[in-house]
């Protein structure tokens, strides 16, 4: 468990990082400017990542998962966002989906439902925030209603990623909204469900590739079985599972921030003013520099933040620095690309003006910015 610390990654590490990235260079990247422009969702795509054995990384060995650490599993999402956000959100969202079942359920509710996802491509999606509980996700409304062997479901929720072609959806209700955290539990309903609707999917500045709508439950009943963690108890597994996603979210800023930092280098070496390349002038030089410390910083705490969790130890302010220095500095970053780039920059025949756009969502979802600086704070004056 307590390996020393190195900061070189292992020759398994790199193969995979390298296997991850000649993916990505033929599979994605190629179709990402397609994709951001009509919005189409690659589940065709995504299958092949799961043929590839990159999807569902958190699914321990004993449901037939990887049981790969969460310091691989940030090692590959960062090579999987640097070839477009779109889709690693839409991956991402899977290990969060999932991350709830293997961090609070039965080994028997393991086996059930984490076991489906290793024998053939399926997508889930984590239904937490609401219209009018976002950052404030202890205030939410859903309901659960236990009558007779069945769990009843009414509410909404908003901006679920993988809503529209989820296969299952991991449900934060409560018995009794009075009560706030002490009443919400985790409930599992499957596709299809009479009572579940999805929503017409948002028309989104970025990150279009992934699929974002709203989740209506009206008189939807599952099994009581469904319920795989209990009221009282949904509260704490959803923060240990943002504690192990937000170095998952601050990968893929990474990985954008490389793309923006490789892009920029590229076009700085090609573009030439006054007979000489623009990366010959100070100016360019040292923004591009700065974008350099800026992404290889948020690498490390994002690496940090990882091995912590894999130690078995708590990480939940290095996961907010983390997720909070990797978004804002990636969209530090793409916003200087774009700059970098002039006016070739502001239009759709270049990669930056996409990135920018998809950067900011980074800052906005699993917490903002901000609510990472509150969690800093409680943590630094605990």
């Amino acid at each position: 468990m307590n390996q020393p610390i190195s900061f070189q990654l292992s020759e398994d590490q790199q193969a995979f990082r390298a296997e991850v990235k000649r993916f990505m260079a033929e599979t994605v990247i190629p179709h990402a400017g397609e994709w951001d422009e009509t919005g189409y969702f690659p589940k065709a795509e995504l299958n092949a990542a799961w043929e590839m054995g990159i999807m569902n990384l958190c699914i321990p060995e004993a449901q037939g998962g990887s049981g790969m650490s969460l310091l691989d599993t940030v090692i590959i999402g960062e090579e999987v966002a640097y070839g477009c956000t779109g889709y690693s959100t839409s991956m991402m969202a899977n290990e969060l989906a999932l991350a709830p079942i293997v961090l609070g359920a039965s080994e028997e509710d393991k086996e059930k439902w984490l076991r489906p996802f290793t024998e053939e491509p399926r997508l889930a999606c984590f239904c937490l925030s609401e219209p009018g509980a976002g950052s404030d996700a202890g205030s939410l409304r859903t309901r659960a209603t236990l009558e007779g062997d069945e769990w009843v479901l009414n509410g909404s929720k908003q901006w679920i990623t993988n809503s529209t072609h989820a296969d299952l959806y991991v449900v934060f209700a409560t018995t009794d909204s009075s009560l706030r955290q002490k009443g919400i539990g985790i409930f599992l309903v499957e596709r299809g469900t009479p009572g579940l609707t999805v929503m017409p999917h948002e028309n989104k500045m970025g990150q279009r590739a992934s699929d974002t709508a709203p989740v209506v439950f009206e008189n939807c009943r599952i099994p009581k079985a469904n319920c795989v963690v209990e009221p009282g108890k949904g509260w704490a597994v959803a923060m240990k599972t943002l504690d192990y996603s937000r170095p998952m979210v601050a990968a893929a800023a990474v990985g954008l921030a490389q793309r923006c930092l490789d892009e920029s280098i590229g076009y700085a070496k090609e573009r030439k003013t006054f007979g000489k390349p623009i990366a010959q002038y100070q100016s360019i030089g040292f923004k591009i520099a700065d974008m350099a410390i800026k992404t290889e910083a948020s690498r490390l705490l994002c690496y940090k933040a990882a091995w912590l969790c894999d130690q078995g130890l708590s990480n939940n302010a290095e996961a907010s620095y983390a997720k909070a220095a990797a978004a804002d500095w990636a969209m530090e970053i793409a916003v200087d690309a774009v700059q970098v780039f002039g006016g070739y920059g502001y239009v759709k025949e270049y990669p930056v003006e996409k990135l920018m756009r998809d950067a900011k969502l980074i800052q906005i979802y699993e917490g903002t910015s901000q609510i990472q600086r509150l969690i800093i704070t409680r943590e630094l004056f605990r």
